[in-house]
């Protein structure tokens, strides 16, 4: 969606600027600021004239406006502006501080609620969202297939939106398209799938390329792409006679004109203007096949004349059941005819909606655990995903941050390949897809896993990928007890469950000889608990037996438990998967509840503190 921001102070700019990144606004409109205006030239629109009619000229330009202002003044400026939710933009006012973001209108279509999330999570605040699907964690019905790529037919939004919320029996009606948002709905719901004559529904949700039979009761549409249109035509045949051939055939068949997912035709129709013409004002995709390419499939209307004219049997039959990867049609061969020329049409369904939405992943490190060490960025990221994947701890420590417009998978721990090939799955099909894993997703975690199961396939480099530090475990243990990182140091997962214990105990080795400070991950499990002692009498061979050693488990969880000792004392007895050692080298001491490895500064009161 696109984004203006309003900010007409000095002040409020600031705070706009500082949201550049995240946004991606297309313009910021200020007062006449030069200071802005040698780094942020393109993006900087100053006024002379009043802000309202800065308001006027945005509001029909922008999916969304963020008004970095105070919202009484947006009230004011946006009212006469007002027309109809389902074309009004996103609006969201924030003040000057930061600290409060509000969703003022278009919070479903416009996307106001959305932008709230995202502003908010890179402040660092919480959105003020006043909604009542936001309130009651319900379903919001006309962002339903927004994510898939369906477009929205004809229906009643607010009386179906209304009856949701009462929790009224509501009749689902789905012939075609993907069902994964009903992986959103927690129970109870109101949502009926099946034929129940004792709960008679008091409204209807219809996701089909069908238009509906029944309106008897309020009802919303929902068109997947799933019919690709063949055409023929003679040249020159105009784009009124393509148009109407295409909206007799569908209303004769009772197919929802929303549901066309594109055109394909013949190679030589790369030039017919009213072809493109017609893609063109649609915006639907074209895709052209070659004369052998269209004599493969079996067509039920073959014929000699197109045979002679292009080289192929048929095009119209033929181009529709390559477009859709299908073998039987849906509308068979229609001819249709005006001054400009003649025009066939046939009709195919795929088994699969189209959709022209990239998608993407963004492999996120969620920190150790508590929200308050969760990054901004990271936290925008969660708001801006349609699908969380994860392990199912990491999930439940991330959960609050999360919507009832999310699709929320999680998997055991033994299944990241799974994960990864999921998350590359959902992208494919046009969704924005969060990786979440804990500490730095890129230390131990699923980064690695999903970028080698991309690189493994060629055409899927095409799938924008982001990866989001976060605060990994031997960091947060690390601030828990001091500074013991502050020389070198290293980390060694002792699992041997995707590493031969042969190399472990050689980097185990290696770092003990060489007096790294050592962060040793993934200790002992039920079945691994052998690792762990050979690591010790290791240790204990290359340090002196009092190196001060930090064993801390679920660090910054709930179940946190953090104590010191020696490498002599260590009881690996009391060590298990949630737990991280942290090993000192020769040089580092304890003090009190601290551990201090120097960096090699010679501080004596006679010498000042060094500056870093």
């Amino acid at each position: 969606m696109s984004l203006i921001i309003i900010a007409p102070t000095a002040q409020g700019c600031a705070l706009a600027l500082s949201l550049k990144t995240i946004l991606q606004p297309q313009q910021i409109w200020t007062k006449s600021l030069d200071i802005y205006r040698p780094c942020d030239s393109s993006l900087i629109q100053t006024y002379h004239t009043s802000l309202a009619e800065v308001v006027a000229a945005c509001w029909s330009q922008a999916d969304q406006i963020l008004f970095v202002l105070t919202t009484g003044a947006v009230v004011r400026l946006i009212g006469p502006l007002l027309d109809r939710k389902q074309t009004d933009p996103g609006v969201v006012s924030v003040d000057e501080s930061g600290r409060w973001v509000i969703s003022l209108c278009g919070g479903h279509r416009g996307g106001g609620d959305d932008l709230a999330r995202r502003v908010a999570a890179a402040l660092g605040v919480e959105p003020v969202i006043t909604s009542v699907a936001s309130a009651q964690a319900l379903l919001t019905v006309d962002l339903l297939g927004k994510p898939y790529g369906w477009q929205p037919g004809q229906g009643q939004w607010l009386e179906v939106a209304a009856t949701i919320a009462r929790q009224d029996p509501v009749r689902v009606i789905q012939t075609c398209g993907w069902d994964l948002w009903q992986q959103r709905l927690t129970s109870p719901h109101p949502f009926q799938f099946a034929q129940d004559d004792s709960l008679p529904p008091q409204a209807q949700i219809w996701i089909s390329d069908q238009v509906p039979g029944d309106l008897s009761i309020p009802t919303v549409c929902w068109h997947p792409r799933t019919l690709w249109l063949g055409v023929g035509c003679e040249r020159g045949s105009s784009a009124e006679l393509i148009e109407q051939s295409i909206r007799s055939t569908l209303e004769t068949a009772g197919l929802a004109i929303e549901s066309v997912a594109g055109l394909a035709s013949v190679e030589l129709k790369r030039d017919e203007l009213g072809l493109l013409q017609v893609a063109e004002d649609r915006n639907w995709p074209l895709r052209f096949y070659s004369a052998d390419q269209l004599a493969i499939p079996s067509v039920p209307h073959p014929s000699t004349q197109v045979q002679a004219a292009v080289g192929t049997p048929s095009v119209a039959e033929a181009a529709a059941l390559l477009a859709a990867d299908v073998q039987d049609l849906v509308i068979t061969k229609q001819i249709y005819r005006d001054a400009s020329g003649a025009c066939t049409l046939a009709i195919a369904r795929a088994p699969q909606e189209f959709t022209d939405r990239p998608g993407q992943i963004t492999i996120i490190g969620t920190g150790p655990g508590d929200l308050a060490q969760l990054t901004l960025a990271a936290r925008a990221a969660l708001t801006q995903a349609e699908a969380i994947i994860g392990y199912q701890l990491y999930v439940d420590l991330v959960r609050p941050l999360l919507t009832s417009e999310q699709v929320i998978e999680s998997r055991p721990i033994t299944q990241e390949i799974q994960r990864a090939e999921r998350a590359i799955q959902l992208a494919q099909r046009g969704l924005q897809v969060a990786v979440i894993s804990s500490g730095d997703a890129g230390i131990y975690g699923m980064a690695g896993l999903v970028l080698e199961c991309l690189s493994q396939v060629p055409e899927l480099d095409r799938i924008p990928v982001e990866v989001l530090p976060g605060i990994s475990a031997f960091q947060a243990v690390a601030a828990r007890v001091g500074a013991p990182l502050m020389h070198d140091f290293c980390a060694i997962s002792l699992s041997d469950l995707l590493t031969p214990w042969s190399v472990i105990e050689n980097r185990l080795l290696a770092a003990a000889t060489a007096d790294f400070v050592v962060a040793l991950y993934n200790p002992r499990s039920q079945k691994r608990t052998r690792g762990i002692e050979i690591a010790h009498q290791i240790f204990l061979q290359h340090r002196p037996p009092h190196t001060p050693v930090a064993i801390a488990r679920s660090i910054s969880r709930a179940q946190e438990d953090l104590h010191l000792t020696t490498l002599q004392e260590l009881d690996v007895t009391r060590i298990d998967m949630l737990t991280l050692i942290l090993i000192g080298n020769s040089s580092t001491f304890r003090v009190g509840p601290r551990l201090i490895t120097p960096r090699g500064y010679r501080v004596t009161q006679s010498e000042p503190m060094p500056s870093e």
